[in-house]
């Protein structure tokens, strides 16, 4: 995609966060690690599997210096409505992102033009602002949390150092690769 390894765009919304709602802009994404999480709708059926798993694994999330922002195109106000009547989504600790003029879906470019529904898609962005991961995935398709989490450790290890890198299947931990001519042909 085109937005890999660029700056996010200014944006200013409203999220439910913690019994209440409050403003989150670009700029509170910048100095540490955050993840976007992109959900088509509040009360639908994968979305809130999505949002249970991120809120089952949020502790390992804060470990890592990494905040998590759900965005859909509702409301602040349809955020806390499903907060208070599910109980996987009373479980989510982390802001609520509402979307409803579809600013940041747009900014993302993740909307669903003439549905006015995000696509299932997870942005990881470093510390400068700038977007180190994207996933999309189908309607039918959740994410996963654990996976996410690898991911994020590779990121923040390869960003610590610029010399290696992590290969496949990767976890914290494992050996790295250097890239250099040496290894050309031999991996």
């Amino acid at each position: 995609m085109a937005l890999l390894n660029t700056e996010i765009k200014p944006f200013k919304a409203t999220a439910f966060h913690n019994g209440q709602f409050v403003e989150v802009t670009d700029q509170d994404l910048r100095g540490k690690w955050s993840v976007v999480f992109f959900y088509p709708a509040d009360f639908t059926f994968v979305c809130p599997t999505e949002l249970g798993d991120l809120a089952d694994n949020y502790a390992e999330f804060q470990r890592l210096g990494v905040e998590i922002y759900s965005v859909s195109t509702d409301t602040h106000f349809t955020h806390k409505a499903w907060h208070e009547a599910s109980d996987t989504i009373a479980k989510v600790q982390f802001p609520m992102i509402g979307d409803p003029t579809g600013e940041i879906t747009r900014n993302f470019d993740v909307m669903r033009e003439g549905q006015g529904l995000a696509d299932r898609a997870t942005f990881v962005i470093d510390p400068d602002g700038v977007i180190q991961m994207i996933e999309i995935t189908p309607e039918g398709v959740g994410r996963n949390a654990v996976e996410l989490l690898r991911k994020i450790k590779a990121a923040q290890y390869v960003r610590e150092h610029p010399n290696e890198v992590c290969p496949a299947k990767w976890e914290e931990g494992d050996e790295t690769l250097s890239p250099s001519l040496d290894l050309v042909g031999k991996i």
